[in-house]
C-alpha cells in the first residue's frame, strides 16, 4: 500500500483529495461501507471517517489517560506528533476535547477521566470531516463544547450548563473565523483550545468552587506548517515569521 509523505493526501496512493461541493455515495476503499461523501483522490479512492481515525483516536486516549500535564497544547501535540493523527481529520474533533479533558483533570477537575473521555470518543466520532467548510461549524470548536457538556453534564434539557456548552463552541468558532480560511486541523485546535482554558477559568469552578487554572505556553508555534500545502503563512497567528519579528 503505498502513503505520500504528504499529510493532506490520500491514504491509499498518495494524491490529493479533491473536495466537490455537492455530496455523492462512495464506498471505502476499507471497509467497502457506502457513504455520502465529498471529498476523494484524483483516482476516486474514498476513506470514510471512521477508517480514517481509528488508529488516531486508540492513540489520543492513550495518551489522556497517562498524561499528568495541565497544558491541553502540550497534550494535543504530543497527539499530533503520533503518525496515526493526519494533518486533517475527523481525528481533530475528538483530539481537542480530550486534551482539555485530560489537563482539566490534572488541574483539579472533579471527572472520571477513563469515563469522559470514552464519551469524548463517542461524541466527536459523530462530527464530520469537512465540517468547518461544509457546515460553517469547525469540529474543533464542537469538540470544546463537548468537552464543556461533559464537565458540567449538560442534556438537551439542561439550563445553565445547556447555555455554557452552546457558549463555548460560540467563542471557538468566533475566534477560528476570524481569520479566514483554508482550513488548518492545526490553527483550529489551537485557537480552539486557547478560548476553552480562558472559558473554564471563567465558569468551571472545581468541586470546592476554587478556579479550575489550565496551563498554555507563553507561545504557541506551530511545528507542522511544512506538512500542510494550504497553511496560510503569516496569517496565521502561531506561524513561527511572526514569533521571530517580536523578538527582533
Amino acid at each position: 500500500m503505498a502513503h505520500s509523505k504528504s499529510q493532506n493526501a490520500c491514504l491509499v496512493c498518495g494524491k490529493e483529495l479533491i473536495y466537490h461541493e455537492e455530496s455523492v455515495e462512495m464506498e471505502c476503499i476499507y471497509c467497502h461501507k457506502k457513504f455520502m461523501s465529498n471529498a476523494a483522490c484524483a483516482d476516486g479512492h474514498y476513506v470514510c471517517d471512521t477508517c480514517h481515525s481509528k488508529k488516531g483516536i486508540e492513540a489520543v486516549k492513550e495518551i489522556c489517560l497517562h498524561s499528568k500535564s495541565k497544558n491541553p497544547y502540550e497534550i494535543a501535540v504530543q497527539m499530533m506528533e503520533t503518525p496515526f493523527i493526519h494533518m486533517h481529520g475527523p481525528e481533530n474533533h475528538v483530539l481537542v476535547g480530550a486534551a482539555l479533558l485530560a489537563a482539566y483533570k490534572n488541574a483539579g477537575g472533579d471527572i472520571e477521566l477513563d469515563t469522559v473521555i470514552e464519551e469524548m470518543k463517542k461524541r466527536g466520532s459523530q462530527v464530520p470531516g469537512g465540517t468547518c467548510g461544509f457546515w460553517g461549524c469547525c469540529g474543533a470548536a464542537v469538540s470544546t463544547g463537548i468537552f464543556v457538556s461533559l464537565v458540567t453534564g449538560a442534556t438537551p434539557l439542561s439550563g445553565k450548563s445547556w447555555g455554557l456548552s452552546n457558549q463555548m463552541t460560540s467563542r471557538a468558532l468566533a475566534q477560528i473565523g476570524a481569520i479566514d480560511g483554508p482550513r488548518c486541523c492545526k490553527r483550529n485546535a489551537f485557537l480552539a483550545m486557547k478560548e476553552a482554558v480562558r472559558f473554564a477559568e471563567e465558569h468551571l469552578p472545581n468541586a470546592e468552587g476554587k478556579t479550575i487554572q489550565m496551563e498554555l505556553p507563553d507561545e504557541i508555534i506551530c511545528t507542522f506548517t511544512s506538512k500542510n500545502h494550504q497553511c496560510i503563512g503569516k496569517r496565521c497567528p502561531f506561524n513561527a515569521v511572526n514569533h521571530k519579528k517580536k523578538t527582533e
